[in-house]
């Protein structure tokens, strides 16, 4: 696998087209901080850690509305590729949807949101929009 964030998003944005309730996909420290992120901001309602020997896994809640049952998560999608990295300073950091959706920057603190990396100051690679 060269690229295994686009695989988180991939596997994401599938269970979320076949209304799964949950989805199950191997860990690694990135892939467990962006869960952490999305966890914090509402974008999905659960996750645990699944450690085994080897590698682990992450199992992923889904969040839908009771209403119309629409997910949580609008849009997924990657930005900077192993191929085309992408980064922002910090006065130029993006806004997705006017500042109703996130951008998640991995920045020299860690992976935080654009919000959060705009008010400490620091810019950094810019991994995905989330909306």
């Amino acid at each position: 696998m060269t690229d295994p964030i686009s695989d988180y998003l991939t596997r994401l944005r599938n269970a979320i087209q076949a209304k799964h309730r949950v989805v199950e996909i191997p860990a690694s420290n990135m892939k467990k901080e962006i869960t952490k992120i999305l966890f914090e901001k509402g974008y999905i309602l659960n996750y645990k850690f699944e450690d085994n020997n080897i590698q682990g896994n992450i199992k992923i809640a889904l969040k839908y509305h009771q209403t119309n049952k629409l997910n949580a998560i609008r849009t997924l999608l990657r930005v900077s590729k192993p191929g085309l990295r992408k980064y922002a300073g910090h006065s130029n950091l993006p806004k997705v949807m006017n500042g109703l959706g996130i951008a998640i920057i991995s920045t020299s603190k860690g992976l935080m949101t654009d919000k959060e990396a705009r008010n400490l100051n620091i810019g950094g690679e810019v991994i995905c929009y989330i909306s």
